[in-house]
């Protein structure tokens, strides 16, 4: 795991990563100043949301966003996809292969160049399902 650089080390920074890299779940920035504030009580929302744009801009963290639901922060860095689900907005990683014929395909229908493909699942989780 790539370690945050020394020059851009500051003990809030250091505090947000952790959090980030601790937590099993996709955090929000809201999520991730409350478990920040555990560590540094003096820490601002301002300051948490700079230093994830910090770390998201250093390659140490991930950024996963749906249209304009909340952004969220991943620890995994490897490209993988999503399951979101409708009812409570539990967010999981799903580790798939998309075969390479798919993103032909979308991109000869959608006439883009193809740079990356995610896939989300969308639906309900195990908690809201049974």
């Amino acid at each position: 795991m790539k370690e945050l650089d020394r020059s851009g080390y500051t003990k809030q920074r250091q505090a947000v990563l952790e959090v980030i890299r601790e937590s099993h779940e996709h955090l929000t920035a809201n999520e991730v100043f409350e478990d920040a504030r555990k560590r540094l009580p003096g820490i601002s929302f301002a300051t948490v949301y700079n230093s994830l744009r910090y770390l998201k801009g250093e390659g140490l963290i991930g950024e996963v966003r749906f249209g304009s639901d909340t952004t969220r922060y991943d620890r995994n860095l490897d490209p993988h996809h999503h399951a979101i689900c409708t009812e409570c907005g539990r967010l999981a990683d799903l580790e798939l292969a998309i075969p390479p014929e798919v993103i032909k395909q979308a991109a000869r229908r959608s006439k883009f160049k193809p740079g990356e493909i995610e896939f989300t699942l969308r639906g309900l989780c195990p908690e809201c399902s049974g």
